[in-house]
């Protein structure tokens, strides 16, 4: 994610006092009539429900981004806050006497919903990024203009766990290479001619083409055997292993701060794919945990 520029961080300090201004101005609008509103109901305290109704949304959302960064997502807590804001705008449009009173009492509280939300997204997509679990939209285009192709790409995207839209496009390029050698290898019955084994590994996305060098192949595990590129048919080779990955990964991390050792850094230091960076991130931290245990 680009650093922003010295307007834009001018921009976004003018941008976050006032949305905090324009949010608190909701609350103590909801605040004001339900808690109204509540003393007509029978409440012997009105000021805790419209308290207890709008707190709760801010900090349900905030637990469900905490329990996503720490890996531990509860999918029914993201409904909390959705349930919440629904209420709270049929509490204050209740609250109304006429037809524009109710409009003007239930629109309030979306000032505050929607200032907790929007940082709910910013914090959502910084988790995204850190952790690399964010998986990138397609291009509306390439859906309008290849909607079948882009269909199949989604679709990888969503089983492998490829989050990153210019790596997955780089894949389905190599795929659509090692397709058409294997055709020229084997005819046009190269889906029955050739070894099942490559048929999985081409699917899998672990086969190159030929004269492709990838940028994880740079760094090779010294003395690691070469059985599975001898195996390999014509034209293409597997990709890195993971040994050779986590090798380099050590290489390139020894020197890194516990804070940065995530998974987007190490997905650009070695040019893996997400998934693996992730994988890289757990492997790297159980050692650098299992270093610091004492005996």
């Amino acid at each position: 994610m680009s650093p922003l520029s010295v307007g834009e961080r001018a921009l976004l300090g003018l941008v976050v006092p006032a949305g905090v201004a324009v949010g608190g101005l909701g609350l103590v609008a909801s605040f004001d009539s339900v808690s109204s509103a509540a003393v007509r109901w029978g409440f012997t305290d009105p000021w805790m429900l419209p308290v207890g109704i709008d707190a709760a949304i801010p900090v349900f959302t905030a637990a469900s981004l905490l329990l996503v960064r720490v890996g531990m997502r509860l999918a029914w807590v993201r409904f909390v806050p959705w349930g919440l804001t629904l209420i709270t705008c049929w509490l204050n449009i209740a609250a109304g006497e006429s037809a524009s009173a109710k409009v003007a009492h239930g629109s309030m509280p979306l000032l505050w919903v929607g200032l907790s939300e929007i940082a709910a997204h910013v914090y959502a997509v910084r988790i995204g990024v850190a952790t690399g679990a964010r998986m990138e939209r397609i291009r509306r285009s390439r859906w309008l203009f290849a909607p079948l192709t882009t269909l199949a790409l989604w679709r990888r995207m969503v089983l492998w766990e490829t989050t990153d839209y210019r790596e997955a496009l780089a894949l389905e390029k190599q795929r659509l290479m090692v397709r058409a050698e294997l055709r020229e290898s084997y005819g046009r019955a190269w889906r029955r001619k050739a070894p099942h084994r490559d048929l999985v590994l081409l699917r899998l996305g672990e086969l190159a083409p030929e004269g492709h060098v990838p940028a994880e192949e740079e760094a090779k595990e010294p003395g690691a055997p070469a059985a599975a590129e001898e195996r390999a048919p014509r034209g293409y080779r597997p990709r890195m292993t993971w040994e050779a990955a986590l090798l380099k990964a050590r290489q390139e991390t020894a020197e890194w701060p516990a804070e940065r050792l995530d998974a987007d850094p190490i997905r650009k230091a070695i040019g893996c794919s997400q998934q693996r960076s992730r994988q890289l991130r757990d492997a790297l931290r159980a050692e650098r945990d299992q270093q610091h245990t004492p005996l």
